[in-house]
């Protein structure tokens, strides 16, 4: 992998390397932690150095973040690659499958496809490191860090756009602006109701794109990102997701919810360009909703 490049610029001259990274290059201080302990991992104009160096303004800082390694059984699962640079891999994430294994999903988790993804392409190992994550039954755009770097600053930089399709007619656009919570007494279900468990601020937007007198298809930008938190919100206004029967929603049309991360912007290293990803809306929904996407231009897989 290329090191992360940074060319010091005059407002830092003569200050430690180390506040330099901290506040200029936005390295974590756990990363930096890590960097330390790497032979050659911090390089300033081609040679090893100490962070407590003094650097001066057209100084070639170099970081070799340790690739890392994942530990999971591989398995020859869907593991559709949409886009791939030094830093980054995007893949389109099937429904059905979780991000990380857990309790009856010990084997069929994207981890598990990653691993065997690795093995096929021949690829060394890097870390599974996933910038935010997607419920079990909702596909679409999920970006992975292949460094410990990126997996700290991208994050802030990414913005995504949802699409669903829930019950009920919807026009224009709204915005919603209720706390979630859990519901008491469950361990899964997630509420805005006044007596939920230690609720946190949630604001969801919504743009209602088309119906078809029973159901509506819809574009979401959110601006926090609680557990379920697009599902808690359509229930709250009577409009649960379609196939979504943890929360109301009925599974007569889809088998579960009916929820894409459609589309994907963020900043490259260096910040000189914005890459979006974007991925059309699965079959399923399209067979189950003809009349939703029959003058829909569905987005193509494209970056």
């Amino acid at each position: 992998m290329e090191p992360l490049r940074f060319i010091v610029p005059p407002p830092y001259d003569g200050m430690l390397l180390k506040y330099f990274l901290r506040r200029e290059a936005g390295v974590t201080a756990r990363l930096l932690a890590r960097l330390k302990r790497v032979e050659g991992g911090i390089q300033l104009n081609g040679k090893p150095v100490y962070v407590i160096e003094p650097v001066h303004a057209g100084d070639i800082v170099e970081l070799f973040p340790p690739a890392g390694e994942t530990a999971a059984p591989p398995e020859k699962l869907p593991f559709p690659v949409l886009y791939e640079d030094e830093r980054l891999l995007a893949v389109n994430k099937p429904a059905g499958m979780p991000v990380h294994p857990s309790p009856g999903h010990d084997r069929d988790s994207l981890l598990n496809a990653f691993s065997s993804w690795l093995l096929r392409e021949n690829r060394p190992a890097f870390a599974f490191r996933p910038l935010y994550r997607l419920d079990r039954d909702t596909t679409g755009v999920i970006l992975l860090a292949k460094d410990g770097y990126t997996a700290a600053t991208l994050p802030e930089k990414i913005q995504k756009e949802y699409r669903a399709v829930c019950q009920g007619i919807l026009t224009g656009e709204g915005k919603i602006d209720l706390p979630i919570g859990l519901e008491p007494g469950s361990r899964i279900r997630r509420s805005t109701d006044a007596d939920s468990e230690n609720p946190v601020p949630a604001v969801t937007h919504w743009q209602a794109l088309k119906n078809d007198g029973t159901h509506t298809l819809l574009s979401f930008h959110l601006e926090t990102g609680r557990t379920h938190q697009i599902r808690v919100h359509m229930a709250s206004i009577g409009c649960p997701l379609a196939g979504d029967d943890l929360y109301g929603g009925s599974r007569e049309k889809i088998p579960s919810q009916a929820l894409c991360c459609a589309s994907v912007w963020f900043f490259q290293t260096g910040g000189e360009k914005t890459a979006a990803i974007s991925v059309p809306v699965p079959e399923q929904w399209q067979k189950a909703f003809p009349n939703l996407f029959l003058s829909e231009q569905n987005m193509e897989a494209s970056v």
